[in-house]
C-alpha cells in the first residue's frame, strides 16, 4: 500500500503542471479528434463515451484526479453517440475509419527496442514510408499507421467494416514476420534466466521454446527412457514411460532379468505433423531434428508480444504526451533514429518535444502490407483449420434433450460471460463448456464457440491450455452440469450476476425457455 501511495503522490504532483502546457493541451485535443478519449484516475477509468473538444475539458478532467488520456485506434462519426450495447453491425455503421495500432510490451526496454525496430524494418520492406513512434510510458512502444494509409475498398470490402479482423491479421503477421530474427537478436542478450524468470514468471524452458519449422508451431517436450537388462543385455527405449516403484521385467521371454534404467534423453515432438515412417507417431526431434534445432532460442511472443489485445472494438490504448501512473514519464513521439538511444530519461514529462504522431499518408501506401497479411492469414487459416479437425465421434457421452437451442435462449450470465473477460477466464471456460455441452452441442460447435469467445478475452487464454480443457470434458462420458449460480467462486465473482436469476442453474432457464417454444 505505501509504495502505491508513493507513486500516485509522484504522478500527482506533476498532473496539473504538465497538462496546463498549452503545447500539450492543443496536441490531445488534435489527436483526440473522431476519437473516444477516456481519463484515466490513476488506476481506474472514467465513464464512457466520453471525448475531449475543448482546452477546458483537459484541466477539469485533471483537476477532477485524471493522470492520463486513453484514446481509441477507430475513428467515429460522432464518438459520444456509441456505447456498449450496440451491435457489431452498428458500430460498423458509427466506425468512419481505423488507425493501425501496434503494441509492443516486453518487462525489457531492450527487447521493446529490438521487435521495434525488426518491425519498422518488416513496414518499410512492405511499402510503408509514414509511420509514428512512440514510448508507451513504461518498457515498450507503440506503432501507428494511418487509416489513410490503407485503401478504401480492398477484395470488394470496404476497409473502415473490416475492423478488428484485418488490424489483427496485420499485426499476427507482422509477428510471424519478425519472429526469427528476434528470437536471435533477443537471445544474444537475454542470458541471465533467473532475472528474466523474476520479471516475467516464465521458466527457461518456456523462454528455449522450440518451434516445429513444418507447421510453425510449439513442439511438445517428451522423454525417452533407455532401459537395459543386466543379466542377457537386452537395450530397450520407450518413449514417456512413467518411472515407478513396479520393476519391469525383461522382454527376452526367456530370461529372469528385470530392466534398469540406464539414461533419460529429451525430445521434441509436433502432434500435429506425422513421421514420415510411421503414421501412429508424431514427427519428433530425435528423427528429424533438421526441423526442430534451427529454430531453438528465445521465443519471440513470450517476452514481447504485440497486443493482438488492442485490436479489438473500442479498446483503448494510451494518447501521445499522456503520463504513465506508474512511471511518470511522458509517451513521448519518436523518430527512427532516436529508437535506437532512446532511454527513459529523455520521457522527463518536463522537457518533452511535441511531435505529430500520426503522419500524414497518400491512400494506397498500406495496400502491400494489407495484401500480405490478408494472404498469410489466409494460409494460416486454411492450416489451423486441418490441425484442427478431429475426429470427434469417439467421444461419446449422457445426453440431455432439449431440442434445438438457439443462442438467444441462452441466460443473462452466459450471453454476457459470451462477450469475453479479463479475469477469471478458465473459470468462464469451464462454465462454457459445461453449459454447451450439457445442452447437446456437438463438439465442432463447441470449439467454434469458444474459440470465438476466447478471442474477446483480454488477453486470450493459451490456445494449447483451451485446447486441454476441451478434450478432457469431451472424453468424459458422464455428464458435468455448469455451476449453480449461488456458487460465489463462478457468475458472481466473474461479475455476470446483475439481477436474480430465475432459475438455480443456467441450464435450468434454458430448458423453461425451451419448453415455452414447443
Amino acid at each position: 500500500m505505501e509504495e502505491r501511495s508513493e507513486k500516485e503522490d509522484r504522478i500527482r504532483s506533476i498532473t496539473k503542471l504538465y497538462y496546463s502546457n498549452p503545447k500539450v493541451q492543443d496536441f490531445l485535443l488534435k489527436f483526440s479528434k473522431d476519437r473516444e478519449v477516456v481519463p484515466r484516475y490513476f488506476e481506474g477509468f472514467g465513464k464512457r463515451p466520453d471525448t475531449l473538444q475543448y482546452p477546458s475539458d483537459i484541466m477539469g478532467l485533471v483537476n477532477k484526479g485524471a493522470t492520463s488520456f486513453h484514446g481509441s485506434e477507430e475513428l467515429w462519426h460522432d464518438p459520444l453517440s456509441i456505447n456498449s450495447d450496440m451491435s457489431s453491425h452498428q458500430l460498423s455503421a458509427a466506425r468512419k475509419s481505423w488507425d493501425l495500432l501496434i503494441d509492443i510490451d516486453s518487462p525489457f526496454l531492450d527487447c521493446s527496442k529490438i521487435a521495434a525496430k525488426l518491425i519498422i524494418a518488416a513496414l518499410e520492406q512492405h511499402g510503408i514510408k509514414n509511420y509514428g513512434i512512440k514510448f508507451s510510458g513504461s518498457k515498450g512502444f507503440h506503432l501507428i499507421i494511418s487509416g489513410k494509409a490503407f485503401p478504401r475498398v480492398f477484395q470488394e470490402r470496404e476497409t473502415r467494416e473490416m475492423f478488428p479482423e484485418w488490424p489483427r491479421a496485420i499485426s499476427q503477421f507482422l509477428m510471424d514476420y519478425i519472429r526469427k530474427d528476434y528470437n536471435k537478436q533477443a537471445g544474444e542478450i537475454l542470458t541471465d534466466f533467473a532475472a528474466i524468470e523474476r520479471r516475467t514468471n516464465v521458466s527457461k524452458d518456456q523462454l528455449l521454446e522450440i518451434i516445429c519449422t513444418k507447421s510453425n508451431k510449439p513442439a511438445q517436450k517428451g522423454y525417452v527412457m533407455n532401459f537395459v537388462c543386466p543379466v542377457c543385455n537386452m537395450k530397450i527405449d520407450r518413449r514417456d514411460a512413467k518411472v515407478t516403484k513396479r520393476r519391469l521385467r525383461c522382454l527376452n521371454a526367456s530370461c529372469p532379468g528385470v530392466l534398469e534404467l540406464t539414461d533419460t534423453k529429451e525430445y521434441y515432438y509436433d502432434e500435429y505433423e506425422k513421421d514420415p515412417d510411421n503414421e501412429k507417431l508424431p514427427l519428433s526431434s530425435d528423427k528429424y531434428p533438421e526441423y526442430f534445432e534451427a529454430v531453438k532460442g528465445v521465443h519471440a511472443e513470450k517476452v514481447a508480444a504485440l497486443d493482438l489485445v488492442l485490436v479489438a472494438p473500442r479498446h483503448l490504448f494510451r494518447t501521445p504526451y499522456s503520463l504513465h501512473e506508474k512511471t511518470a514519464l511522458a509517451s513521448v513521439v519518436l523518430t527512427k533514429q532516436e529508437l535506437e538511444n532512446f532511454s527513459p530519461k529523455d520521457a522527463n514529462p518536463m522537457q518533452i518535444k511535441i511531435r505529430e504522431f500520426v503522419p500524414e499518408q497518400e491512400e494506397g501506401e498500406a495496400k502491400k502490407l494489407l495484401a500480405a497479411a490478408l494472404s498469410w492469414k489466409q494460409a494460416r487459416t486454411a492450416q489451423d483449420e486441418q490441425y484442427e479437425k478431429k475426429d470427434y465421434t469417439k467421444y461419446t457421452y449422457e445426453k440431455i434433450d432439449l431440442g434445438h437451442i438457439e443462442d438467444d435462449m441462452f441466460p443473462a450470465p452466459i450471453q454476457k460471460l459470451l462477450k469475453g473477460l479479463k479475469d477469471g477466464k478458465k473459470r468462464g471456460l469451464f462454465i462454457l463448456i459445461t453449459f454447451l455441452r450439457s445442452l447437446n452441442f456437438s463438439p465442432e460447435k463447441i470449439h467454434e464457440k469458444i474459440k470465438a469467445w476466447n478471442m474477446l478475452n483480454e488477453p486470450p487464454l493459451r490456445e494449447g491450455y483451451v485446447k486441454n480443457q476441451l478434450d478432457w470434458h469431451f472424453k468424459q462420458k458422464k455428464q458435468i452440469l455448469p455451476p449453480n449460480y449461488d456458487n460465489q467462486s463462478f457468475y458472481k465473482d466473474l461479475g455476470l450476476i446483475e439481477k436474480k436469476p430465475e432459475a438455480k442453474n443456467p441450464i435450468v432457464e434454458v430448458l423453461r425457455k425451451a419448453r415455452q417454444r414447443h
